[in-house]
């Protein structure tokens, strides 16, 4: 495995997975500024040039997945300046909310292992990924309004789709904490393990996927994300013209050669 350390964020490679561990576990995994951003940005944008990587698990190092935004630093800044309206507009727009649109758009399936609470800003990042997977400790909370605040990092737009309104809306209004019995409940994650087997089920998960061709996780993804809102003409057209890429891929190829050969496929990216 090889490994490559960042203030925030630690990116490991293990054969096609790529591992983004949040290393701040001393302020919750708690996302402070631009930087962190950046160092996001960065790791999405060298997963999507790399194809022979084929998922991403996200997960927090410590007790705590993420406890969103941190309120003692973003507070120190409003003392300084910050308190602006205009000035607060682009400091979340050029801070916090390039993390959905890297995380979300991410060519490559992602995963987030969560190992404790997920709060706030943490919350809306687990639901930036496409399948979530809880320990046992882990909670989850929307928790801006208890707060005075809003989801500002696009919560009401991630958390009604992974959970539907009215519990999204429930959430949101409430700000309170839902445990990962009513996560799985709810359908905010799919399945729910003991904290100990945490990494094992994401790996576990992981390998599921990667045994299929990386062009095609990667095109399957995309219609996923543009499913939720083109118009059915508009995706079928849009499919169409990515199955007719596929059918010239060496992976599908293998694919088609192995399942007559009665083998186990070896795709290259």
């Amino acid at each position: 495995m090889s490994t490559q350390e960042s203030p925030f964020l630690r990116f490991e490679r293990q054969g096609p997975v790529a591992l983004l561990t949040m290393i701040r576990p001393d302020i919750r995994n708690s996302m402070t500024g631009e930087e962190d951003a950046e160092e996001i940005m960065d790791a999405c944008a060298r997963i999507t040039a790399d194809h022979s990587i084929r998922a991403v698990i996200l997960t927090g190092d410590g007790p705590v997945f993420s406890a969103g935004g941190n309120l003692r630093k973003m507070t120190e800044k409003m003392g300084k300046g910050l308190g602006e309206p205009a000035n607060i507009r682009h400091a979340y727009r050029g801070g916090i909310q390039r993390i959905p649109l890297a995380l979300y758009n991410l060519e490559v399936p992602t995963i987030a292992a969560v190992n404790g609470p997920a709060v706030g800003a943490g919350c809306d990042l687990a639901c930036m990924c496409d399948i979530r997977i809880a320990s046992e400790r882990a909670t989850f909370a929307e928790s801006f309004v208890k707060v005075g605040l809003i989801p500002g990092d696009g919560g009401a737009w991630l958390l009604p789709r992974a959970v539907g309104m009215s519990k999204a809306a429930e959430m949101a209004f409430t700000g309170e904490a839902i445990s990962a019995a009513e996560a799985l409940a709810s359908g905010l994650v799919s399945q729910v393990v003991p904290e100990a087997e945490l990494m094992e089920a994401a790996f576990k998960m992981a390998a599921r996927i990667t045994a299929n061709p990386g062009q095609a996780l990667r095109m399957t993804k995309r219609l996923l994300r543009e499913g939720q809102h083109m118009r059915l003409e508009s995706l079928l057209e849009m499919s169409a013209g990515f199955q007719a890429l596929a059918h010239h891929t060496a992976q599908h190829e293998e694919a088609v050669t192995a399942f007559l050969e009665k083998r186990k496929p070896e795709f290259k990216d």
